[in-house]
């Protein structure tokens, strides 16, 4: 079975932050986020973080399909990217 996991750290959430879990809390502020990638189940699961927190919570809409490590690669560096520029939502917004 082949995995791949990505960590990055210090992340700012735009003013409304980001949702966690189906109905979860709202996180705002530094967070960092983490993606796992298995090739078995070809799903990336997503999490977030307070920054320096213990307790990662899954981002609402994670997991989320994901045919190879190189595509899960991009999407957790689009979750960066969506995060920063304030999507609450950043796995509805249509990415790779």
């Amino acid at each position: 079975m082949s995995w791949a996991s990505w960590t990055t750290c210090g992340i700012f959430a735009g003013r409304d932050g980001v949702m966690t879990g189906e109905s979860g809390p709202v996180l705002t502020g530094k967070l960092d986020i983490h993606t796992t990638w298995t090739e078995v189940e070809c799903l990336a699961y997503v999490t977030v973080q307070y920054s320096g927190a213990s307790d990662w919570l899954p981002l609402a809409g994670s997991p989320v399909p994901c045919p190879s490590e190189e595509a899960s690669r991009a999407l957790h560096e689009a979750v960066i990217n969506s995060v920063r520029a304030g999507e609450r939502l950043p796995l509805s917004t249509g990415l790779p």
